[in-house]
This record gives C-alpha cells, structure tokens and sequence, in this order.
C-alpha cells in the first residue's frame, strides 16, 4: 500500500499511530506529499485524491481511501489485535465521538493558522469564534482525561494525542497544560507510548518539532 504523508499533517500522523498499534506499518510505503491551503493542489495528491488533501491510502488493487477517518478504520480491519474502533455499541460510539471532537479540534487550529496568515491579518470575528471553540474543546477534554487514561487506548486517544501535538506544535506559547493538568497528565504519560513517540510531528528537515508561529491566545485568562 502507499500512504501519501507528512511530517507535519497531524491526520497522516493519526493514520501512522494506527499502523504502528497494529504492526502494520512496514506494509505502507509512505510518499512524502505536499499539500498547502494556500498552494494550488499537488498533482500527484490530486491523481489518487480528487479533495487534493492528505492522508490518503492507495491500497493494492488501485482503490484509494481518504480521510484519515475511513483509512483509520479500514487498516484496524486487517489485524487480530485489540481494536482501536470496539466492536461493542457503546465502547465505539464513545471512542468515535473523542475522535470527533479530536479531530474538529486540530481542524480549528488548522483553520485558525491559514486565518492569521491572511495579508490583511485575521478576521477579528473568524479569530474570537475560533478562540471560544479551542477553549470550549480543552474544556471538553479536560472533563474527560480520567477517561482517556482508564479506557482501553482507541481511536480516541490516538486522536486526541494528534491534536494535542499540533497545538504544541504550531502554539506552544498558550499555556494549556497549566490550564488542565488532568489532560496535561494524561498527555504527559501517553508521549511515552511506543506508536505516540515514534509519530512526533517534525519539521521538514527532520528537526524535533517546534513553536512554528507565537499562539494567538494564552490559557490564563489574558
């Protein structure tokens, strides 16, 4: 299978996640593919992807598969490990609506980086509503970090550490650990997980990642 991917793209890293937790990941070449919101498409991306957008997984036979979603659950289809997606009614729910939440999480702080690029600077009303809604989320999230540490580890979890990364990643100025210890807790401890720690997001030299641009907000109430 080849998986177009990213150093940088926290859904590849999800999709990577998952292919370490379900010792696949020597089965996936992995195509280093550039995509900008600001860039015409990258043919290549767009020849496997008509959405111009990564990950996306061309399986054996041709067929290619996107988001990070749909490969996600399709790649804990082929192993006979624990499942990351339980089969269970209310195990699964519950680890899709974290990765729900997880996953409009990272979509807002992608959204919110192509905002404050703008030449003419951030739209202040676009900028105040994508504040509210990161802070509502880490409040969410804050709420559920005893969960996240007894439960099994899901998609969840995976998707939760992704968001968790870019937010360091691209604001590592905001202070959100200070403003939620139980999910800084929590996120402390599954850094250390073996499929966690060898995704870390990396700049595309290779470099550990980094504070890409200063946070436009900070957790203590500024």
């Amino acid at each position: 299978m080849k998986l177009h991917w990213s150093p940088r793209s926290p859904f590849v890293r999800k999709v990577m996640i998952v292919l370490h937790e379900t010792g696949q990941a020597g089965r996936v070449e992995c195509v280093r593919s550039a995509v900008a919101f600001a860039a015409p498409p990258n043919p290549a991306v767009l020849a496997d992807n008509p959405l111009g957008k990564i990950p996306a997984l061309v399986l054996d036979d041709g067929t290619t598969l996107f988001d990070s979603r749909v490969i996600c659950e399709y790649l804990d289809g082929l192993h006979d490990g624990p499942r990351l997606f339980p089969a269970e009614p209310a195990a699964r729910f519950r680890q899709l609506r974290r990765q729900a939440l997880a996953d409009g999480l990272t979509d807002i702080l992608l959204l919110w980086r192509n905002e404050r690029m703008r030449a003419a600077g951030p739209d202040p009303v676009i900028a105040a509503a994508f504040e509210t809604k990161v802070r509502a989320c880490f409040a969410a999230l804050e709420a559920e970090a005893a969960a996240l540490s007894a439960e099994p580890f899901g998609i969840g979890q995976a998707a939760t550490a992704c968001a968790l990364g870019q937010m360091d990643f691209r604001y590592a100025g905001s202070g959100w650990q200070a403003a939620h210890p139980g999910l800084a807790a929590w996120y402390a401890g599954i850094q250390a997980r073996p499929s966690v720690a060898a995704t870390a997001v990396r700049d595309d030299s290779g470099a550990p990642a980094g504070d890409d641009s200063r946070s436009p907000f900070t957790f203590g109430g500024a």
